[in-house]
């Protein structure tokens, strides 16, 4: 072989030669050879060419790179020298100089585009020079600029054979490890036993303590691992490279070695069939019953690759045959998913049991039928299995198949006596599983040997009804012409129509009615087809629906029609239709909702200009008084607003309590509609029944932009209320600053007292407004007024305990009165305000019902409740977030949220009517299957791994990508704005409902009931009434822990460069798993339940305060229940985290409730609860949960006279 030595050919007696010419070329080469940089510079500055070269063609860069001098070849390049200039033998530059082994000139001339892969005479390239001479840091860093090794010499030798030759064992480790393909890099050894080059090995192997650093290494090279903890064994057993694996065996190779996942090389061996090499191990006593992380033996392994001569060799070497995985899955399963019928004979020969059950009750007769594998079945049904046999869920094999729509399973099944009538836990037979997957094969084979298509499930659902779910039209047409009832009834009453008119689905629809459907068919809650088209906004549907003879004005079980629904969901085509039809653009529903109100109050602008363009009356009033203006009013809807007063709504329509559209725009703090409805002659003083101007309404809640509106069309600053309540009476009961403030510029009277003699500064006192009673006094307010039972504001202040607002009017009263006994007990005052009633569409209340009645007065304005598909809740169409028709009175923010809670799952439709995510989970039969009508089916390929999470269940038999479409409501749907868009609830949705532990209307009831005697109401805001039965409150310090399931798995695919890659494996959870658990204090009949908020919930708004007095405000989010709760709603219920700094906490608008907690009292971080129990005297202990305690000391509690636990 010639050397890279002879082939440059550059010896210095062809220098010497050429030295003796004596010419000025020859001086500039030797120069540039000995390294002398001035010398070259000037004869460059001269006429020599930089390229000149000597009788056997060495020029000057070739010299420098062969000597090594850096400098010079620097500047020769930036002077244009060729790079690629060849000597006579096709040398270069970077021949030369890997050769020579300089790295910094090697790397400087591939970074000026020297060719790394250029051969010179006899095939020589610069890798193979810098292989032969040991060079193996320039040998690594060509590797990683493109050179490639594989090019060879005339003579045949590559760069790896020079170097096994000379012995260069880092050159050769170097070599190796970049000879491996694929993203990961193996090591040299591992590289040897893949190519069975017993040549490579045994030079590496030469001295196997010690790895190619020089560094001693723990177990030697032979067992070296990749990152995925493989051994060279593990290659060679991969590769069956019997020679490698007898070498490292003989150098120490542990035949037992776990990789991750616990994967040994004799399971390598068994995956790819290599039966020689499972031989070697076995011989060399690998353990024959080793198992994977995931339970994996290798026979497991080598049954699902359809290895018969490894099973066979497996199962004389006495293998258990009956081994299973952690899901319980046996050898005979894996033969039988892979269709390795050969394996499956072997395996029933060695007496295998035929009926092996998973963990999920799968046998291989179920594995056969799900991947179709019809001669593996039919071994297995002529071995005597059961053909019936259950599965979880009571999927059968015949189940399955059908699922799968693997026809000749099904056939040869049925021909083997399989029930067809056979039936899942939740009533599925075959047939409802092929007319839900829409297997038209199937369904006609299973119809034609006698399948029953009105066959009920436990929801009374027949083939029809699943069928038109899943939108499978043939299967339709094909049931119906083989007998199926077109108006079957579900458990709910719903028949095919109903499901085919929610998806919208026209040609389902015009088939089912052309075989006779009743268009008007009514559920259990008397919905229609065509309210449900209505609702979904399918005109198509619609208009078939109606040219059927559907009838417009049949309303639901709530008294709604399909025009109401329209409307509310702003479905104008559908309602265009309807009033095309000839329906009713003023016809009521229950509580005496026109169309018009609901599409007022879901702002569809559209829609009700629609229906006012069809005579649709503006002067319409529901139950309570209310007509559409009052709804824009109170939501601020400008452009229906605009549009109604277009049309002549009266803008001083009175509701019931005689509040105008005005009132509830001011009290809103709408500017702009207030201004819009004076525009309108709305009458700015119009008071209502009981005295309220939108003055006093704007004074309660601080709308200063408002009061200047209404001052500046004339409203009086000091109108009076029936008990002769002044705008600054209540702004300064509700500690309104900014209001009080604005009311005293504009010369409202701080003397004016109500019929009770309390004036302004009696109610700041009362109220403990601090900050107002100074104003007041800067104002001339008298200290010394004494109301009609002798009390003044500084008494008033004694008797509640506020001592701020004692010491701030001490000094200044000089009336003096007698100090009371204990018996007293003082009555708080309250100005009047807009109290609610709401109209319940409940079933079995018939009419009014009092909302947060234990806080507002004995007058009770009404707002409107709209249509909701089931539920008894009332809907209050209400406040801010709410964005309803509530208005706004003083209570707390939780019973805002409480009242929220049950209008948010107002306005739905049933559950039946939504396509049953359940449906999907029921027709699962193992985990992580998931059903489809649009699953596409996805062959497995036999080369898939064995090793991991693959045969743990069954789902890379499927590989089916499709999802279960699950509707999953977000943890804070209860509490988001007017969740009102998915009327159609799903069955998540009424579970949750259910697992209340009272109904909803026990909530309202119970929960916020007057706590007074003959209808005396109380405000908590201002205290309680002295009755004895009022609500009682609980301190308890609470710890919640949130529990996260985390089921990833991963698995070990071996290829040609032997990756590990990662296979997330989730399995399906069962739907019963993801309910709402609620808690409730079942001791006491009379209490709402323990009301818990998610994180998402809308924050509680408060004022936190130091224990000093300070204030701040913030909000508080409630995290005392874990995220996967949806939250419930009841009664009251505040927490916030205290420590040994103390602090305090109080109502933010209505701040009569205060918790205080000195300092150093807390020896930890602690989370104080805060909970409203109930009303009656309370026998018994308070039930703790899990982590809660008492407070075992309450430094102060207010209001005054209310009773608490502890």
């Amino acid at each position: 072989m010639s050397t890279a030595e002879e082939a440059t050919g550059d010896s210095n007696p062809d220098l010497r030669e050429s030295d003796e010419e004596g010419d000025g070329n020859n001086s500039f080469l030797r120069a540039a050879r000995d390294g002398n940089l001035e010398d070259v510079l000037e004869y460059l500055k001269g006429s020599t060419d930089i390229n000149t070269s000597n009788s056997n063609g060495l020029n000057a860069l070739h010299l420098t790179s062969k000597e090594g001098h850096i400098k010079i070849v620097e500047e020769l390049l930036s002077r244009g020298a060729n790079i690629e200039a060849a000597t006579k033998k096709g040398n270069t530059a970077l021949h030369i100089a890997s050769l020579a082994g300089h790295l910094n000139i090697v790397s400087l001339l591939v970074e000026n585009k020297a060719k790394v892969n250029v051969q010179a005479q006899f095939g020589f390239t610069p890798l193979y020079m810098a292989a032969q001479e040991g060079h193996s840091e320039v040998v690594k860093y060509l590797l990683s600029n493109g050179a490639s090794q594989g090019l060879a010499t005339q003579d045949g030798f590559t760069p790896l054979a020079v170097a096994l030759q000379q012995g260069n064992e880092r050159v050769v480790s170097v070599l190796l490890e970049h000879d491996s393909k694929g993203k990961v890099k193996l090591p040299a050894l591992h590289i040897a036993a893949k190519k069975d080059d017993m040549r490579s090995a045994n030079l590496l192997l030469q001295n196997e303590q010690n790895d190619v650093n020089g560094e001693t290494k723990d177990g030697g090279l032979v067992n070296d691992t990749t990152k995925s903890g493989f051994t060279p064994l593990h290659i060679a057993a991969h590769y069956g490279n019997i020679n490698v694996a007898t070498l490292l065996i003989s150098k120490g190779a542990d035949v037992n070695f776990r990789a991750k996942n616990n994967i040994t090389p004799l399971h390598v061996a068994s995956r790819w069939g290599k039966d020689k090499m499972v031989t070697l191990l076995l011989d060399n006593k690998a353990v024959i019953d080793e198992k994977t992380r995931d339970g994996l033996s290798p026979l497991h392994c080598s049954a699902r690759s359809g290895h018969e001569m490894v099973v066979d060799t497996l199962l004389e070497r006495g293998a258990p045959k009956s081994s299973t995985t952690k899901n319980g899955l046996t050898p005979l399963h894996m033969a039988a998913q892979g269709d390795h019928m050969d394996c499956a004979r072997l395996l029933l020969y060695h007496k295998a049991p035929v009926d092996d059950v998973t963990v999920d009750y799968l046998t291989p007769l179920h594995v056969a039928g799900h991947c179709g594998n019809v001669k593996t079945a039919k071994l297995l049904l002529d071995r005597k299995c059961n053909p019936n046999a259950r599965a979880l869920n009571g999927f059968t094999p015949l189940h399955i198949a059908c699922k799968k729509n693997r026809i000749k399973v099904v056939e040869l099944l049925l021909k083997y006596g399989a029930s067809i009538q056979a039936t899942t836990e939740s009533g599925l037979t075959p047939l409802h599983v092929a007319s839900f997957m829409g297997h038209m094969n199937i369904v006609i084979s299973l119809i034609q040997n006698n399948a029953s298509p009105d066959h009920p499930t436990v929801r009374g659902e027949t083939s029809l009804h699943l069928a038109a779910r899943a939108n499978q039209t043939d299967i339709i047409r094909i049931l119906l012409r083989n007998g199926a009832t077109v108006d079957a009834r579900a458990r709910e009453q719903q028949t095919p129509l109903h499901i085919a008119a929610r998806l919208g689905n026209v040609d389902n629809v015009t088939l089912l009615l052309q075989h006779g459907a009743n268009a008007d068919a009514v559920t259990k809650d008397l919905y229609t087809p065509l309210h449900i088209a209505a609702k979904e906004g399918n005109e198509e549907v619609a208009s078939v629906l109606l040219d059927h003879g559907a009838s417009h004005g049949l309303t639901t079980k709530k008294g709604f029609t399909p025009l109401h629904i329209a409307a509310k969901y702003g479905n104008i085509k559908v309602a265009s239709l309807l009033l095309q039809k000839g329906a009713n653009p003023d016809v009521q529903g229950k509580n005496g909702l026109t169309p018009l109100h609901v599409a007022t109050h879901y702002n569809h602008s559209n829609v009700a200009f629609l229906l006012l363009d069809h005579k649709a009356s503006p002067h319409c009033t529901a139950k309570n008084g209310y007509t559409p203006l009052h709804i824009a009013a109170k939501k601020n809807q400008m452009d229906i607003a605009t549009t109604l007063l277009e049309f002549n709504a009266d803008p001083n329509a009175e509701s019931k309590n005689g509040f105008s559209p005005l009132h509830l725009a001011a009290q809103e703090g709408h500017t702009d509609m207030v201004s819009l409805l004076l525009e309108h002659k709305s009458n700015v003083g119009a008071k209502a029944h009981n005295g309220l101007t939108p003055m006093h309404l704007a004074a309660q809640e601080d709308k200063v932009n408002v009061a200047e509106v209404l001052v500046k069309y004339g409203s009086e600053i000091d109108p009076q209320t029936k008990a002769g309540y002044t705008p600054l009476h209540t702004s300064c009961h509700f500690g309104q600053i900014n209001m009080v403030r604005f009311l005293l510029e504009h010369e409202a009277s701080v003397s004016a007292t109500t019929k009770l003699g309390y004036t302004p500064l009696h109610q700041a006192a009362q109220q403990g407004h601090v900050q107002v009673v100074n104003l007041l006094l800067k104002n001339k307010a008298s200290p010394n007024a004494v109301s009609n039972n002798g009390q003044t504001a500084l008494s008033i202040a004694q008797r509640l305990g506020y001592i701020s607002v004692v010491d701030t009017l001490a000094g200044v009263t000089e009336v003096t009165e007698t100090i009371p006994t204990a018996e007293d007990k003082y009555k708080v005052v309250s100005p009047e305000t807009m109290q609610e009633t709401l109209l319940s569409d409940s079933e079995d209340e018939g009419g009014y019902r009092s909302v947060n009645s234990s806080f507002v007065g004995s007058k009770g304005e009404d707002t409107i409740s709209l249509e909701r598909g089931e539920s008894s809740s009332p809907l209050d169409t209400s406040y801010e977030g709410m964005k309803e028709f509530q208005f706004r009175h003083p209570v707390t923010d939780d019973q805002r949220r409480r009242i929220k809670s049950e209008i948010s799952t107002a306005m739905r439709y049933p559950s039946y009517l939504q396509r049953d995510p359940d449906y999907e989970s029921e027709m699962q039969y193992f985990r992580g299957d998931t059903l489809s009508p649009s699953s596409r089916e996805k062959g497995t390929s036999r080369g898939d791994s064995v090793f991991g999470a693959d045969y743990s269940t069954l789902e890379r038999m499927d590989q089916s990508n499709s999802q279960s479409d699950v509707h999953i409501r977000s943890v804070d749907a209860s509490t988001s704005e007017l969740d009102f868009t998915d009327d159609f609830d799903d069955s998540m949705k009424k579970r949750e409902s259910a697992t209340l532990p009272f109904s909803e209307d026990f909530y309202l009831r119970k929960s916020v009931r007057a706590y007074g005697k003959e209808g005396v109401k109380i405000y908590p805001g201002s205290g309680y009434k002295s009755y004895p039965d009022k609500p009682s409150l609980s301190n308890a310090v609470s710890y919640s822990v949130e529990g996260i399931d985390l089921n990833d798995q991963f698995k070990f695919l071996p290829d040609d460069s032997v990756e590990r890659r990662k296979a997330s494996q989730g399995s399906s959870q069962d739907f019963m798993e993801r309910e709402v658990m609620t808690q409730s204090f079942a001791t006491y009949s009379q209490s709402a339940p323990d009301t818990r908020l998610s994180p998402g919930a809308p924050k509680k708004d408060m004022k936190c305060s130091s224990y000093s007095g300070s204030s701040f405000n913030t909000s508080f989010d409630p995290d005392n229940v874990a995220i996967e709760r949806t939250p419930t709603y009841s009664g009251f219920l505040i927490s916030f985290m205290v420590d040994a700094r103390g602090g305090a906490l109080r109502g933010r608008r209505h701040s009569g409730v205060r918790i205080i907690i000195p300092p150093r009292k807390a020896s930890m971080p602690t989370r104080v609860t805060c909970r409203l129990i109930t009303k009656e005297k309370l026998n018994h202990p308070l039930p703790l949960n899990e982590g809660e305690a008492l407070a075992s000391r309450i430094l102060e509690m207010g209001p005054v006279g209310t009773k608490f636990l502890g």
